[in-house]
């Protein structure tokens, strides 16, 4: 288990305490503080000291945040100083996020189960005032604050790129070699994300463009990306969030902006995103046609 963690001073305590909480504990944690100017590292460094399966390491500063492959960059780092030859998962795992303590329990059961099974995460949740707010991922998906991968899949995929949308690409890749991955809505199972999703350290508005031009690196078919964008119209903030998906999605295309460096696998995703595209219409008359049978039979 290896946590890339900057300036997360806030966080942190909360994250390990919500590991120490576990009925299965890590093998080991490989915490990397990645040039933090605050009291991230110390915070940890003095937990690590109650928690014999914590292990902090320094990464040298690369004096900024760096959106997508810096993150990468540290779990790397991380990775190279941990001792994956005794691990059967690798996890990459975010310190702004706290969980259940059946949580890992949860997601080993899944991997006994279903044995094309690459990754696994429970649901992601924003705690809000009036109640838990989730943060939408369709099925397959597997949130990117907590990938438990089977290490066997992990190494088939190539780990993870230090790129923009990492995240995604590494899920799409898995499809490609032929494993699975998903969520599961077990409440037990609930992730709760301290920051908002798709945000930056800038602004929501920036975070969301970002997101759009995230997404056309990756490959995503213009049609796909709009129908994510107007998915995303539902998270806040409600409807502008969503267009600004797509705008900053079409803004890249117009400025010619670069795509990620394997044509072959854009080519592969686009036919992906295309046949979901085109079971939509089932998917929504199978779901009409549910409830209209749960009306019919209600008493």
């Amino acid at each position: 288990m290896i946590s890339p963690v900057r300036d997360e001073a806030r966080f942190i305590d909360a994250a390990i305490d919500s590991m120490a909480a576990q009925t299965v504990r890590p093998t080991a944690w490989v915490i990397v503080n990645d040039g933090s100017t605050d009291h991230t590292a110390a915070m940890a460094r003095t937990r690590a000291a109650e928690l014999d399966f914590i292990t902090v390491v320094d990464k040298p500063d690369r004096g900024h945040r760096h959106v997508g492959s810096g993150v990468i960059e540290a779990f790397n780092f991380g990775l190279s100083a941990s001792p994956i030859a005794d691990w059967d998962y690798i996890i990459k795992l975010d310190a702004d996020i706290t969980y259940g303590p059946r949580y890992i329990e949860l997601m080993l059961a899944e991997f006994t189960r279903e044995h094309r099974l690459a990754a696994v995460s429970g649901r992601v949740f924003r705690p809000e005032p009036g109640g838990d707010v989730e943060e939408r991922k369709s099925a397959d998906m597997v949130c990117g604050p907590f990938k438990f991968y089977r290490r066997a899949a992990f190494e088939a995929i190539g780990g993870f790129e230090q790129t923009l949308q990492w995240d995604g690409i590494d899920i799409h890749r898995a499809r490609m070699t032929g494993w699975r991955t998903y969520n599961i809505a077990n409440l037990e199972a609930r992730i709760h994300h301290h920051r908002l999703m798709g945000s930056s350290q800038v602004s929501i508005v920036h975070g969301r463009m970002r997101w759009g031009r995230g997404i056309h690196f990756m490959g995503y078919h213009p049609a796909y990306a709009v129908a994510s964008g107007l998915y995303r119209m539902r998270d806040w903030p409600y409807v502008v969030g969503g267009l600004l998906i797509i705008a900053g999605y079409f803004r890249a295309a117009a400025q010619g902006a670069k795509r990620y460096p394997d044509p072959e696998f854009r080519a592969n995703l686009r036919r992906w995103q295309l046949r979901q595209l085109a079971a939509l219409p089932r998917s929504a008359f199978s779901a009409a046609r549910r409830h209209l049978v749960g009306v019919r039979h209600s008493p």
